[in-house]
């Protein structure tokens, strides 16, 4: 008798804890997502804290806002003031406060405060590439962007970014053919985008056209999202390195530098979308023309074939827009000439 009753007494305790395991985990399955905004919340509130301390000031409803990250992107003022801190003489040493700020932003893993690093992108590599020759200490920029790099190396797992070219060589599926089909699988026509990237820890002299490169592809992965005021900067800076005629207060900035394809390449992709971008703005679409047409101009110069061949074509695709623009296609037009 003691045994059936100590039996049924325990069996609603038992029933109690499995209900209440139920209940945690349910809870705990519900509560997910709310951890993981607390999180990035908690992540973008300290870095908006450790950024007062080295701006002179940062606007109190940064702080304050739901969304923090998504608020210091937007923010002009702010990102204005730190523009101006990169663009110093003596920016980009590696006691630069600003610059390990950006650092340590940006290994937060936390992809909106990515998007905050990534918008002065612009700035920090077109102040790097322009002082690199005067042999300055920089390696605070080096460090930033060493650490977009080895975010790229590790998000692509060691594969390089392919493309499938349409072959005329192979039959259209449209169209009736006497050839026998092709193995498409086997005989796809690739062009290697970027090729496999390899990790470094340091910036030689001859891997920093590419790890700049691999940093401003991933800047044109994100550009939908950045503001439009970083695409402008990227538009003077290329002004800059194509040509050095930029007025700019700080000498050092006036500089052209080298332009390798590997750099060149994820540059006029980014200014592509400046001139084509589904938000077309008039301001950024004008300094986007002005810095192809000096990039063009520098590939006629240094006679770079494929940069001619490139910036060329984003130039007479410009010169298009602009043509049908003028045209009037509901205009029927009177005249005795027969056109064949």
């Amino acid at each position: 008798m003691s045994d059936e009753t100590s039996t049924t007494a325990t069996a609603p305790s038992a029933v109690t804890t499995a209900a209440g395991d139920q209940d945690t985990d349910s809870s705990t399955t519900l509560n997910k997502p709310h951890i993981r905004w607390s999180d990035s919340y908690t992540k973008a509130h300290d870095a908006i804290q450790s950024l007062s301390s080295i701006l002179p000031s940062v606007p109190p409803s940064l702080s304050s806002s739901e969304t923090p990250a998504a608020c210091l992107l937007r923010d002009t003022e702010t990102a204005a003031k730190i523009s101006k801190l990169l663009r110093q003489p003596d920016s980009g040493a590696g006691d630069d406060n600003l610059c390990r700020w950006l650092y340590d932003t940006f290994q937060s893993n936390e992809p909106e405060l990515h998007l905050v690093v990534l918008r002065f992108l612009p700035v920090i590599a077109g102040v790097y590439l322009s002082k690199v020759n005067l042999h300055k200490p920089l390696a605070g920029f080096e460090a930033v962007l060493l650490a977009v790099y080895a975010h790229e190396t590790s998000s692509r797992n060691s594969q390089s970014i392919t493309v499938n070219i349409p072959d005329l060589s192979h039959s259209s599926i449209y169209h009736e053919t006497n050839k026998a089909a092709k193995n498409s699988a086997t005989e796809l026509n690739l062009a290697v985008i970027s090729p496999t990237l390899e990790p470094y820890g340091t910036v030689r002299s001859m891997k920093r056209g590419r790890i700049v490169g691999v940093a401003l592809e991933l800047y044109y992965a994100k550009i939908p999202q950045i503001p439009v005021e970083s695409k402008l900067e990227f538009c003077e800076f290329c002004r800059i390195w194509s040509s050095g005629q930029v007025g700019e207060d700080n000498g050092d900035l006036k500089r052209r530098i080298h332009l390798p394809w590997e750099l060149l390449q994820p540059i006029l992709r980014i200014l592509g979308h400046c001139l084509m971008g589904h938000k077309k703005d008039e301001k950024l679409y004008e300094s986007a023309i002005g810095a192809i047409g000096c990039l063009y101009e520098r590939a006629l110069h240094d006679l770079n074939t494929k940069a001619m061949l490139a910036t060329g074509s984003l130039l007479q695709l410009v010169k298009l827009a602009t043509e049908c623009q003028d045209v009037d296609y509901t205009e029927i037009t009177e005249t005795n000439t027969i056109t064949l």
